[in-house]
């Protein structure tokens, strides 16, 4: 044991940037920042590419932001904490603590992504609802982005020395010193790679087909990142107590609906002569 823990690497960066008394920048702030930018720049290259303005592209980027934010937050206290967060309901959408009779500023700490995938798909109903947008259309080109975004995200939960793996002898193990020191699965950085294969994939398919059904990359996207969460579950630490004993941890339990939606869009009957162009 003392060998494979001097074999781990060692990760004991603090997950603030910097901190002006309670506030305080995090890198996991800065890479939800750089997920968004990068989702946008790739989707300007594809408005552009099939001739839409990027008016329409701005307005979409609102609904998506509150969409993923809100989503993910709501999600996280619902699926993971609702015994909390049911008798104190303003701290889901403040960020704020109310501790020994006085509010303090933490920031949001607890985001799920299953609630920013709900949230995201909201987000786009509404927006499709208001500018009358084909919403496949929108999904097939937008999930296209999403596994990169979620590359930076889960960089940033690696940062933080949070949603670790389980404990492993592997060479690349790492030791998290701000939680314990057992060598452990690297978890975060499995997914992130898994999320920027996903988006290689995604990419040039949409470059180099030339005739999809509506919901063909949409279907292939849930099943692949839900797929990939659904099995790099098996190597995490459950993130809450009461999923100690579950056969499937709610990870996996919400994965599966998206899966099975992904299966629905891909293998479902569609004209030959309504097929579009991407």
């Amino acid at each position: 044991m003392i060998d494979t823990l001097l074999a781990a690497i060692h990760w004991n960066v603090r997950p603030e940037i910097f901190s002006i008394g309670s506030f305080e920048v995090r890198y996991y702030t800065l890479c939800f920042l750089l997920a968004f930018i990068s989702s946008y720049v790739l989707m300007l290259h594809i408005f552009k590419r099939e001739h839409k303005p990027q008016e329409l592209l701005d307005q979409l980027s609102i609904y998506i932001f509150l969409g993923t934010l809100l989503g993910a937050r709501l999600g996280h206290c619902l699926f993971y904490e609702f015994d909390y967060y049911k008798d104190h309901p303003l701290e889901m959408l403040l960020p704020y603590t109310y501790v020994n009779g006085e509010f303090k500023l933490t920031g949001f700490h607890g985001l799920a992504s299953h609630g920013g995938a709900i949230g995201i798909l909201v987000g786009i109903f509404l927006f499709c609802r208001k500018t009358k947008t084909d919403f496949l259309w929108i999904t097939d080109r937008l999930v296209i982005v999403i596994p990169l975004a979620g590359a930076f995200v889960r960089t940033g939960n690696f940062f933080n020395s949070e949603i670790i793996g389980l404990p492993s002898n592997l060479p690349w193990a790492v030791v998290f010193e701000q939680v314990d020191q057992i060598p452990r699965h690297p978890a975060q950085l499995y997914e992130a790679l898994s999320y920027v294969l996903i988006f290689i994939l995604l990419w040039n398919i949409y470059h180099r087909k030339t005739a999809l059904k509506p919901g063909f990359i949409f279907g292939i996207f849930l099943i692949l990142l839900f797929g990939a969460r659904f099995g790099l579950e098996f190597i995490k630490e459950n993130q809450e107590a009461f999923e100690e004993g579950m056969k499937f941890n709610m990870g996996q339990l919400l994965s599966i609906p998206f899966v099975a939606l992904g299966i629905f869009l891909l293998f479902r009957p569609y004209p030959k002569n309504n097929r579009r162009s991407s």
